[in-house]
């Protein structure tokens, strides 16, 4: 089905928050909150596994200003997760608002409050605390059936069977497969036998983890916090709190990036423990070394890929087995690490004759690690890519067209993705636009430029997800007002990423009117339809359809409250051009009559709510292609063009899906040249600010153009499918491709840094 077009779909709209973020108005929480709240600090650990033996805090509650400080003996004993998640909830509950046990480098040991910061830095110095120092777990790859356990207590609660054992440092561990991968391995030509390496990598937002917290007229906990998940959160806080959900307000202003670190609530529950201990406004910002050490980054893996082919280039059997390192507690760490296969081994549906999927994910005595922008497809992609670019180099064959021969066609069953139908699929039509754009049959080959310096080009495509198909849900309340505009209520978060102008632009469309006539209201659990969050790449899709459906139903409410005016039957009335009109007469009824009608002697509410859930998550696509220069003397790297075309169905608004992309890649190219998450040989992290933890400019990017291929996708919104978290995919292949190319050597580690480019010697 092709495209109509659209009044408001489809077009570059402005932002709804544009003016007050470029004007620097009030917007984000430490601008709106209040200034009389507690300052709230944490003391973190020195040591990356210890007991607390004794912590002494009365002369640090003497320092002026100090109101108490918490430790492990004045909290609750029950466990929780802090991952944002739908029921059931998948991540065990590992944690507490303080255990004595601490278990990373940054675990909490204390919680100060204070009526100022100079009196909760000063007690934080005093507090004298006494640690039995234990043997920690470090490297991820020797976790799994340690004697050392990470979790060692009784009261570890798996709320799900993931195949997880708190008694052999694993949170996760699963298998699937499909045909006979040995037999097929068997019979190929050529087979590789590859293993990649990805280091954690830091969301680093701009702004980091904050929370403020109150107790409202109502004598029930008001949170305002940075955080792309408010009902999860109410939830998390009931749990960690000991307190009923309906005692909880839980509300987000616009927030300063979150990228999925805001998908686990890292600090919402210290501010509110004080608030409930104390019954004062609390407040907590995370220092940018805090964001750094103990925030939620992406998981550290070590994906091994087994790839079977023949001669002519046909891949016919794909083998993954994934380690993944969730850290020392285990939220998001089952589910990130199905992607890492499910996202990479559906691309090559078209020629596998036999797939294998397994993974284990286990604890360290590092920062727990949790959701970032991509959730585990970007390192299978950067595996399975590199393998299939190995792959292309050895028979001698242009990668593009090793892609094309094997690559997933528009209404092929994956069996590596849940059976689906790849019912929206414009890959092959991306690949054929990218290398058009690009120039790829002049950029591709290896250029000497003297000096030095070579020029070439590497290439990668992937796929993503919409939501998490059967879990989760979104919705939206959308209401007529007596001027005849309109005001959608949400619980999904923008942070950034467009999300009140996308939907905005959707009821737009519904409702026949501009975009100028809807405000959005959002994201407040008191206010707000229940949404799962801004997460998964789901808004657009999830949400966006439940605005389609709340719409359709507030046209018959509306036809219903016309049919009264005009005293005739409801049937006789048509929602047509933004009027409401009786057919086969000339008599309209406008939106402003129906929102006046609405307030007067009416029984009809001028308003509908929906909610919708999926049963698939149709995949957008996207391939990427990088022009660098490679400097061998040094091993710089010099991005000299990045182009991509994305399919992600039909555009909701153009411009924003540009932008979205275009950061995307810039954060796949930071983790692929710069960002490092290192420890020393005691656990300590090495990298804890923006000193040591590189990341890439607007200098570092090249010339970045973003394209796309229309699809329809028949179960989304006016055909729309995902495109947060595909974009920051294909960097990581396409650079290492481009690498290998300039110098002969396959890089299996991210990040490749100059170092290790200038010291590899081909093999």
């Amino acid at each position: 089905m092709e495209h109509k077009e659209y009044k408001a779909i489809n077009k570059s709209v402005r932002k709804k928050d544009a003016m007050q973020l470029l004007l620097g108005k009030p917007v984000y929480t430490d601008d709106i909150v209040p200034d009389n709240a507690l300052v709230v600090k944490l003391l973190r650990s020195p040591h990356a596994n210890a007991i607390v033996a004794s912590i002494d805090t009365k002369t640090a509650k003497l320092v002026p200003g100090v109101v108490d400080i918490y430790t492990w003996e004045d909290v609750p004993t029950e466990r929780f997760t802090n991952a944002g998640q739908t029921f059931p909830e998948p991540s065990p509950y590992d944690r507490m608002i303080i255990d004595r046990h601490v278990r990373f480098v940054g675990d909490v040991v204390a919680i100060i409050a204070a009526e100022n910061e100079k009196a909760a830095l000063k007690a934080m110095k005093l507090i004298k605390v006494e640690y039995e120092k234990l043997t920690p777990v470090l490297d991820f790859r020797t976790a799994k059936d340690n004697p050392i356990l990470v979790h060692p207590e009784d009261n570890w609660v798996p709320t799900v069977d993931v195949g997880g054992s708190n008694k052999r440092n694993l949170v996760a561990s699963d298998s699937n497969s499909s045909g006979d991968v040995e037999g097929v391995m068997a019979d190929c030509d050529i087979v590789l036998d590859r293993t990649y390496h990805t280091k954690a990598f830091n969301q680093a937002m701009m702004e980091t983890f904050r929370t403020y917290t109150s107790l409202d007229r109502y004598g029930r906990l008001h949170v305002i916090s940075s955080t792309q998940i408010v009902f999860h959160v109410r939830r998390i806080l009931s749990h960690a709190l000991g307190i009923p959900k309906n005692k909880i307000r839980v509300e987000k202003p616009r927030i300063g990036g979150g990228f999925g670190a805001k998908q686990s609530s890292v600090s919402e529950v210290y501010p509110a423990f004080v608030t409930m201990k104390t019954g004062r406004p609390a407040m907590i910002i995370f220092t940018r070394e805090e964001s750094q050490i103990a925030g939620s980054p992406r998981h550290e893996m070590q994906v091994r890929v087994r790839l079977g082919a023949n001669k002519d280039g046909k891949i016919r059997v794909l083998d993954l087995y994934t380690l993944s390192n969730s850290g020392a507690y285990g939220e998001h760490g089952p589910t990130t690490v199905g992607l890492s296969g499910h996202k990479s081994i559906p691309m090559y549906t078209g020629s596998l004759e036999a797939y294998r999927f397994d993974y284990d994910v286990v604890y360290t005595n590092t920062m727990a690690a949790g959701a970032y922008r991509g959730y585990g497809a970007t390192q299978g992609i950067f595996a399975v890519e590199t393998t299939v670019n190995e792959l292309a180099e050895k028979l001698g064959m242009d990668p593009t067209v090793i892609r094309d021969i094997n690559m997933l066609k528009e209404g092929m069953q994956m069996p590596a993705y849940y059976n689906e139908i790849a019912s929206a699929c414009a890959l092959d039509r991306c690949l054929e636009h990218c290398k058009e754009m690009f120039h790829w049959d002049e950029k591709y080959p290896v250029r000497d430029m003297g000096n030095g310096k070579v020029r070439t080009a590497g290439v990668a495509m992937a796929m993503q997800g919409s939501g998490i198909s059967n879990v989760d849900v979104g919705s939206a309340t959308v209401k007529l007002n007596e001027d005849g505009d309109y005001i959608l209520i949400i619980g999904a978060a923008d942070m950034g990423t467009g999300c009140d102008t996308i939907l905005a632009q959707m009821v737009a469309e519904c409702m026949d009117c501009s975009v100028d006539k809807v405000s959005v209201f959002g994201a407040d659990t008191d206010a707000s339809p229940y949404d799962s969050g801004s997460y998964a790449s789901s808004t657009t899709y999830i949400t966006g359809k439940a605005v389609e459906k709340a719409c359709a139903d507030l046209k018959k409410r509306m036809c219903s409250i016309a049919s009264d005016i005009l005293e005739c039957s409801e049937e006789e009335i048509v929602f047509d051009n933004g009027l409401l009109r009786q057919i086969d007469t000339d008599k309209t009824v406008t939106t402003r009559e129906i929102g006046c009608k609405a307030q007067v002697n009416n029984t009809k509410a001028a308003e509908a709510s929906a909610s919708h859930s999926s049963p698939v998550s149709p995949p957008p696509f996207m391939v990427g292609m990088v022009e660098i220069e490679l400097d061998k003397l040094t091993g710089e790297v010099t991005i000299l063009d990045y182009m991509s075309v994305v399919d992600c169905g039909i555009p909701i608004n153009p411009a924003l899906a540009r932008i979205q992309a275009e950061g995307g890649i810039v954060q796949g190219i930071g983790h692929t040249l710069y960002e490092n998450i290192q420890y020393d040989k005691k656990g300590r992290p090495i990298e804890n600010s923006f000193m040591q933890y590189k990341l890439p400019t607007r200098l570092d990017m090249g010339n970045l153009k973003v394209e796309f291929e229309h699809s329809y996708e028949p179960t989304g919104p006016f055909g729309a499918k995902s495109i947060g978290e595909i974009v920051i995919n294909t960097p990581a292949p396409a650079l290492a491709h481009a690498i290998y190319r300039a110098t002969g050597v396959w890089h299996r580690e991210l990040p490749i840094t100059p170092e290790q480019i200038a010291m590899s010697k081909p093999e």
